[in-house]
């Protein structure tokens, strides 16, 4: 019996031993997953607010680039005003021929080109002779007829709305936004290759070709066709910076 009691003695010890053991291990482990848990947290909101930095930089960095004068001259609020008139003054020019639609889309889509609305307004009076009509076919040439409000051919029009990123269907000639639109882009590209109006309006009137026929044959580029167009597109802004 004497020996049997120490056997149970050393026995207990060892389960104490073993069940302390059990425990500190199961509570560093919980200790170790809690601490996981809350590191992930911690990682996660983190990373929110890296991220809600970032967007605050960025909208520093955009505040930053844009004066209050640049961001009042690209606002929609402060520009389309100035824009309606401009589109009001071309419907009344032309009589109620040219339409308040027609005019709107115009003057914005110049301004995207940095292009004098009533330069490009112009040159659509001189193109339909007055008319605006966007189904106007012109006169039979070498070339072929001249389609829609801005007059193009068959033969150049593909190349421009390709260049405008839009698609091609002869059709389409007789859309007068479609028709606006090459136009615009049109006069944009003449602009950036010659860098004056001079020489940009009568190679749209006669072509690149026929631009280099005529310097060649009067020494300058200021065809009647250019002159008018700019004449009359001066003669707006006058009017309209006297309002």
């Amino acid at each position: 019996m004497k020996r049997v009691q120490p056997l149970i003695q050393i026995g207990v010890a060892v389960l104490l031993v073993a069940g302390t053991f059990f425990v500190v291990n199961e509570v560093q482990k919980q200790q170790s997953e809690d601490l996981a848990e809350e590191n992930e947290r911690l990682e996660n909101k983190n990373e929110k607010l890296e991220n809600k930095n970032e967007t605050l930089t960025s909208t520093n960095d955009y505040l930053k680039q844009q004066s209050n004068e640049d961001a009042k001259k690209e606002n929609g609020y402060y520009t389309w005003p100035k824009m309606e008139q401009k589109a009001e003054q071309l419907v009344t020019e032309s009589n109620g021929e040219f339409k308040k639609t027609w005019a709107l889309y115009l003057v914005r889509e110049a301004k995207r080109y940095d292009i004098d609305p009533y330069l490009a307004y112009e040159l659509l009076k001189v193109e339909t002779g007055g008319t605006f009509d966007p189904d106007l076919v012109g006169p039979e040439t070498k070339y072929g007829h001249a389609y829609g409000m801005s007059q193009f051919m068959k033969n150049t029009a593909p190349w421009i709305a390709d260049m405008a990123g839009l698609p091609y269907e002869d059709e389409l000639l007789f859309d007068p936004y479609y028709s606006m639109q090459l136009s615009l882009v049109y006069l944009d590209f003449l602009h950036n290759e010659y860098g004056n109006w001079d020489e940009a309006l009568t190679a749209y009137h006669r072509g690149m070709g026929g631009l280099e026929d005529y310097k060649e044959e009067n020494g300058h580029a200021r065809s009647w066709y250019a002159k008018e167009i700019q004449n009359k597109a001066e003669n707006h802004t006058t009017v309209a910076l006297a309002n």
